[in-house]
Order: C-alpha cells, then structure tokens, then sequence
C-alpha cells in the first residue's frame, strides 16, 4: 500500500521517540484546578497543524525563505526549517504546531523566572516541540529537540488557551519550555485571544528572532524574560548553535519599544563564567539599556550534552553577582539556589528588603504604587 511522505515520516518518528516524550504533556496540575472536569480529558491531535505562517518570502523553483529568525532558512518544497516546525509545501509556508502544544501546566511566575511582573500570581504556561537553537545544556532537550510527530500534542486553539488560563485564574499566558518564536503564529493568536478576555501574555525566549517579527510580536506581549546565554560569540557558537549578535539586538529593541525585561544568565561552569565577560555583559546592560533591567545568574545543573560538568558552585555565582553590582546594576539575583539571600529583592536606595522569596513562594512584599514602602524610592517593574 502506498503511504505519503508526511505520514511516512510520522510513523518513523513515532517509533522512534524517547520514552521521556511520553510524560512530557502532564495534566496533573491542570486537573488539581478544574476539580469539576477532572475525568474530562483535554483534546488531543491526532495530525500536525496546516496553517501559513507569516514572515516568509517566496523564492525561484517554489523555494522559499523563512523571515522568523536569523538563520533565514532557504526551504526546497516537502522540507523544514531548521526548527523542524514549519514545512514548504508546494511553495508555501505552513506551521506544523499551530494550536499543537505538547506541554501545558500552571506555573508560579517566579519560576519562569520573573521577579518584578506580579509576584505571587501564576502563568498559564504552554509549549510546542522545537527550537531554532540547540543548546548542549538545555534542560527541555526532549520537546525542544525533537519533530512535532514525535509527541503527543494537544489540539488547544487560541480560545481555548484563553479560557483554560482563565479558569485557572493566571493573570498570564506564559510561551515558555521549548522556544516560543518558533511557534509565533500561535503565541501572537493566543496573546490577542488571551487580551480579549483580560489575561496577559508573557515570553520566555532566547531571543533569537528577527526585528520585524519581534516588533510585531511585541504589542501583544506584556513582559518577556530572555535566556542570554553567554557573552562572546564563541560560546554561541561551540554551545548553543546560534549567533549572540542578533539577541543582543533583540534586546535592545525590547526594551526601546518599552517592554518590560528580565535577564537571565545560566552560569556554565568553565564555558560562561568568566568575571571579565559579566563585566563586559554589565555595562552593556547598564549603558544600553538601563541599570534597573533585572539580571538573573542561575545555577547550572549537569544534562543533556554536558553531563560531564559539575553543577556551578555557589562561590562562583555570587562572585558574578558581585560583579554585576559592581558595575552599578540595580537587580542582581542568584537562581537557583533556595533559601539564598540573593533571590530577594532589595531597595538600591535604602537596602531594605522588599519582596522575601524562599525558592518560588513569596515570605514578605514591601512594595506599594510602584514605590519602596520604606523610603519611598520608585521600584520598576509590573505590579499590579
């Protein structure tokens, strides 16, 4: 019998999938939150999504090339982006993923993490298989690095992310766990949706992405955290597969469109961790964009590709902490380390504490109308 490339290709893929793909879409918590639809099972897709995706060109001979990110893919017809999430097909461009999320579940925001965009709240947090990156110490290797076919997917339309977020009571959708611009056409349908019925959208991305979808992209966001993964090129390229240049430009265009941002720096022990490039990463931040744009320095734990390091010892996360508030940033925060006096937020006028955390719960606020409750300094971030 004679069966079609797609469904050819889908069968080899299933056969083949880790046995860690299996647990990745967890109900559990959605679940323990809708108690009246507990042995309601949300829907599942049995085929891959067929809707154009936006930012493409159309070249010669029905090639086309791909404007989400920078590497540009140029893409013969019945093949895929580097991504491994959009297809050409007959000339034109499809996104495979679209209303296809293979994990789903309801996060604290600090987990994501965001520190100054309503601490204590929840996110409504989702993801679709793929990336346009590969990094050697991803922790969500088995989503991010795997083809749509070879998992089991949701079948969850924008409206449904929205209502779902909204019965969760999360204030926020959060596009997060693999890389959400590579499934941008549902991130921006899911923020507009998400608006419509008083929910907000935030992405957590590595920000390897092209100016005028990011532009685009941008009104529909809240806040985005972004993963700056290191800070010379090498190690962009030797790690993570990509290029540093166009994140930092991605930055940048965040924060003059006036989105609100939060850094975070995965400290790799003996790759990234070198005092003089956090300077370096510093002033940047201090000068280019602003001494109040939270840095967060988290601990790397050993996985995926990089299994033969140890985990970042806490000595050397609080010497590039110290470096950071050395060159006069303003929110300097250690991750990953629980119970750390790092993870708090503090006044950079009277050095109170404003915000106790301990791990993803808050122990104390100490901020009101945006101000420090005890000397009265203005605090940035989204609070209410």
């Amino acid at each position: 019998m004679a069966i079609d490339r797609r469904k050819f290709i889908s069968r080899c893929a299933k056969c083949s999938a880790t046995i860690a793909a299996a647990s990745i879409a967890d109900t559990s918590s959605l679940i323990s939150i809708f108690p009246a639809d507990a042995n309601a099972e949300l829907p599942r897709a049995d085929d891959l999504s067929r809707i154009e995706a936006r930012h493409y060109k159309k070249l010669e001979h029905l090639e086309i090339e791909c404007g989400i990110c920078p590497r540009k893919c140029k893409i013969s017809p019945l093949e895929r982006g580097y991504c491994g999430t959009r297809e050409n097909q007959d000339g034109s461009y499809y996104t495979l993923v679209y209303s296809r999320p293979c994990s789903i579940n309801v996060d604290p925001i600090e987990k994501k993490p965001l520190f100054h965009y309503l601490p204590g709240t929840t996110a409504f947090s989702l993801a679709t298989a793929g990336c346009n990156v590969n990094c050697k110490f991803c922790q969500n290797w088995d989503i991010s690095q795997v083809r749509p076919e070879q998992l089991d997917n949701y079948d969850l339309s924008p409206a449904d992310i929205a209502r779902l977020a909204k019965q969760s009571n999360s204030p926020t959708i959060a596009y997060t766990y693999s890389e959400p611009v590579i499934f941008y056409e549902y991130m921006y349908d899911c923020a507009v949706e998400g608006h419509r019925n008083g929910i907000r959208s935030v992405a957590i991305t590595g920000g390897y992405i092209q100016p005028d979808p990011l532009k685009e992209l941008l009104k529909v966001l809240d806040a985005v955290k972004i993963d700056l993964k290191g800070f010379t090129e090498g190690f962009y390229k030797d790690y993570v597969q990509g290029e540093l240049k166009p994140v930092l430009e991605a930055i940048k265009i965040m924060h003059d469109e006036g989105k609100w941002i939060e850094l975070v720096y995965l400290v790799v022990p003996t790759l990234n961790d070198n005092p003089e490039d956090i300077k370096r990463m510093s002033d940047w931040i201090a000068s280019t964009l602003s001494p109040d744009v939270p840095i967060h320095f988290t601990r790397f734990h050993p996985m995926y590709l990089l299994k033969n390091l140890p985990p970042t010892p806490i000595s050397t996360l609080e010497e590039l902490f110290s470096t950071a508030k050395k060159q006069g940033l303003n929110y300097v925060y250690i991750g990953n380390v629980p119970g750390h006096e790092a993870e708090h937020t503090y006044c950079p006028q009277c050095h109170r504490i404003l915000i106790q955390r301990q791990g993803f719960t808050l122990e104390s606020f100490n901020i009101s109308d945006s101000k420090c409750k005890f000397c009265g300094n203005k605090i940035p971030g989204i609070w209410s």
